[in-house]
């Protein structure tokens, strides 16, 4: 595929992308701009960034450390990127997440909490943090259980150089927009209980929704909704 094809296909599904989330919008009753799209770029080339970036888009989200540290050094030049680290979080990484990267989103134990608190240089603006949430309670997912958030929350909100913005979840999968609404709701329940009991914390991120759930979260309140697959394509299987 040519430079110009690959421009055309990707520019053809980022538009679609936001289409479909003005369309999830307007459906819901809420205002544009409401929610915001989050480009998960795992897998992708620097190039394909770079691309979506010139298009207008300035959230990228990546999973894998080694990766996304690669294609950070190689967009350096792009004004106003800013870095989301959405992927499993062991603490041997969590020096380089919180050297590189404006916000992280599987925050699940004061542990981690605390070595992104510690690591955080100084001389950068505290590390936003969204809290996920097991809220389908599956052995195989990572995530706080809701009856665990509040006591970890009261801990995130103390630590100096990390900002308590909200929480993420990643649903089992559901067959219809219905049964995907309920832990989403769930969710939803979860992060305004958490307003009320930490009214000090600027609590406004529902990090939620993905390709094949987006009008379902966004129905339920996502602020921020992660899709890979409805910008960039299919990723390679493994």
């Amino acid at each position: 595929m040519t430079d110009i094809a690959l421009n055309e296909s990707l520019g053809h599904s980022y538009a679609q992308a936001l289409e479909r989330l003005h369309n999830a919008l307007e459906n819901a009753g809420r205002a544009q701009g409401a929610a915001k799209l989050l480009a998960v770029s795992k897998t992708k080339p620097a190039a394909m960034i770079r691309q979506v970036w010139q298009l207008g888009q300035r959230e990228f989200g990546e999973n894998y450390l080694q990766e996304a540290l690669e294609k950070q050094a190689e967009l350096t030049d792009l004004d106003g990127i800013v870095w989301h680290f959405i992927g499993p979080l062991q603490s041997n990484k969590t020096r380089s997440v919180a050297e590189h990267f404006d916000w992280v989103h599987s925050v699940d134990r004061l542990k981690i909490a605390k070595r992104l608190n510690e690591q955080r240089p100084t001389h950068l603006a505290p590390l936003n943090i969204c809290l996920q949430i097991n809220i389908s309670r599956e052995e195989s997912k990572a995530g706080v259980l809701p009856e665990e958030l509040e006591e970890l929350s009261r801990e995130v909100a103390t630590l100096p150089n990390l900002r308590l913005r909200g929480l993420m979840a990643i649903p089992a999968p559901a067959v219809d927009i219905s049964a995907q609404r309920q832990p989403l709701a769930a969710l939803r329940e979860a992060f305004t209980a958490l307003q009320s009991s930490l009214p000090d914390a600027p609590l406004d991120t529902l990090s939620m929704g993905m390709s094949d759930d987006l009008e379902a979260a966004v129905l339920e309140g996502a602020t921020l909704v992660r899709l890979g697959t409805a910008i960039f394509g299919a990723r390679p299987s493994a």
